[in-house]
């Protein structure tokens, strides 16, 4: 099949298809398909979105927990550190939002 396109819808055509990792040609064919059968998403957007929240959620947790060490650190010094149970409270709100993402993702992936 050879479809004519100008130079600015190839442009943007050729940039959606390295967004999803895949041939020009693999990506026209998928796409085609997809809107054929009423899927006009693209079947790796969830996961995109998905990899971004997790991502995310993994520095949140990575730096609560360098900020935990340090207290629990000191607190073993012998110093009172305050902030303590303020980290211990960031990491359990991490941990929760890492637990709700995984229900997410659960119910959003076939």
């Amino acid at each position: 099949m050879r479809i004519a396109l100008s130079e600015q819808e190839y442009a943007v055509l050729a940039a959606a298809a390295a967004d999803e990792g895949l041939a020009l040609g693999a990506f026209a064919a998928q796409a085609s398909l997809a809107a054929a059968q009423g899927r006009v998403v693209s079947e790796y957007a969830v996961l995109r979105e998905a990899l971004a929240a997790v991502l995310f959620a993994a520095g949140q947790v990575q730096r609560v927990g360098v900020n935990l060490n340090q207290a629990v650190a000191a607190l073993n010094s012998g110093e009172l550190v305050e902030q303590l149970r303020w980290y211990a409270q960031a990491a359990a709100r991490s941990i929760d939002r890492l637990d709700e993402l995984a229900q997410e993702l659960r119910h959003r992936l076939p």
